[in-house]
């Protein structure tokens, strides 16, 4: 099922004349939006932490901030490749 699908989709890419790096792109932006929802609840959680005890900013910052490596994850690979 899955060749059939594979095989499907490379036929509809020759046909529309989809450029290689069009798969890099749509990688990159599924990485960011699903980085970018991780962040949404992971940046309230941490403000409300924050707000309660200010000791915990650093770790807030860190949870933030990890999310977004996989968006330089993603773009790195894409170099590489």
């Amino acid at each position: 099922m899955l060749d059939t699908l594979a095989n499907a989709v490379g036929l509809v890419a020759q046909e529309a004349a989809i450029p290689p790096t069009a798969g890099a792109a749509l990688a990159v932006g599924l990485a960011a939006l699903g980085a970018g929802i991780a962040e949404r609840s992971i940046g309230a959680a941490a403000m409300g932490a924050i707000a309660e005890d200010q000791d915990l900013f650093g770790i807030g910052l860190i949870l933030t901030v990890i999310p977004e490596t996989l968006v330089i994850l993603a773009l790195v690979t894409i170099f590489v490749v």
